[in-house]
């Protein structure tokens, strides 16, 4: 496997700094941490790369709080500058990792997604279908994914792909943080929130994809971060895959399968990436139809006392459309767009 080297000066590079800071500050560019930083832009960033070259960059404590839907989890929030070096190693590095991924691993990457990862979800379903007739699915996730991934395994799978001293040397500093201990073995936790998280966590799971592709042979196969699904005409194969693939995720990289981890007929439909997926139809999942509904209602009262204004509403009211627009859920919608009252009428917009 090729080993990528001298990638260090690029991220360094004054000119890759300011493309990070414009990604940072892509739909933000009013947040007070922004304007601050960039009341001072020459002089930041240049203070901000002599601590590169230099070698005297240390990352800053995270800022943490706790999401509650769809699930508990606490997010960490990195400090500007810090998010400008995470930027900056990925300008770099993410078009060196995403030639190691596997076609069908849809987390992170340019025009993959979601929606791509439905599509495909519903290609496979209708090839497997004409091959075997009756299919059967395995549905697996990674039990407290993003807390149990080892830092040491993390950096020796990073160091597979780059030979640049100090790139890893960085990417050693970010990991490890102020908060981790390099000398324990054990050392675990990739901040969720974090854009150096998001694709190492990509990178690291794509040591599982590798091997059940290459190794195990599994044809219809697809993955998102933690979430996976393998179709197979023989539920009896996919009881054998799921024994492999526990015992690689356990002994390789120190996860372990969720036991909620399931193989069902695909008749009942595939609930992944937030929709029902059948060979014909698509639906939103049920749950997060009761999510929009909560939402709204608190929008209606938020925008009622004058918390939000219109502007805010109408952003989250269209990433939620272009969600449904993916998926036969017209009746369902309109009802949830009931709850959401603005200056006492009832909005008319519809999916």
């Amino acid at each position: 496997m090729r080993r990528y080297g001298n990638l260090y000066e690029k991220i360094c590079d004054l000119e890759n700094l300011n493309l990070a800071l414009y990604k940072v500050s892509k739909g933000r560019r009013y947040y007070g941490d922004i304007l601050q930083y960039k009341d001072a832009l020459e002089e930041n960033l240049i203070n901000l790369q002599g601590e590169l070259i230099n070698k005297t960059y240390t990352p800053s404590p995270y800022r943490t709080f706790t999401l509650y839907e769809p699930k508990k989890r606490i997010i960490y929030v990195s400090p500007i500058k810090d998010r400008i070096v995470h930027h900056a190693i990925m300008n770099i590095v993410e078009p060196i990792w995403n030639s190691f991924f596997i076609y069908d691993s849809y987390a992170c990457r340019i025009n993959k997604g979601t929606h791509a990862g439905v599509t495909r979800t519903v290609e496979f379903l209708r090839r497997s279908q004409q091959e075997w007739g009756k299919v059967y699915c395995l549905k697996c996730d990674v039990t407290k994914f993003f807390p149990s991934i080892n830092h040491h395994i993390m950096l020796r799978i990073i160091a597979q792909k780059i030979k640049c001293k100090e790139t890893m040397w960085l990417f050693n500093r970010i990991v490890f943080n102020n908060t981790f201990d390099r000398d324990d073995p054990e050392s675990k936790n990739m901040p969720i929130g974090n854009l150096i998280s998001q694709w190492g966590a990509n990178l690291y799971l794509n040591e599982l994809d590798q091997y059940i592709k290459h190794v195990l042979k599994v044809k219809y196969y697809i993955r998102y971060m933690d979430d996976f699904l393998i179709f197979n005409g023989d539920h009896k194969e996919l009881h054998r895959l799921k024994r492999e693939i526990s015992l690689f995720l356990n002994s390789h990289l120190k996860l372990n399968l969720n036991p909620k981890s399931d193989i069902y007929p695909v008749s009942r439909g595939i609930d992944f990436l937030g929709y029902r997926i059948w060979h014909n139809n698509i639906l939103l999942r049920k749950s997060s139809l009761i999510r929009a509904t909560k939402r709204f209602k608190r929008f209606s009262k938020a925008y009622k006392e004058g918390l939000i204004n219109l502007s805010d509403v109408r952003c989250s009211l269209s990433s939620w459309l272009g969600h449904c627009q993916h998926a036969n859920v017209k009746r369902g919608a309109n009802l949830c767009l009931k709850y959401l009252i603005l200056s006492g009428k009832i909005s008319q917009t519809t999916c």
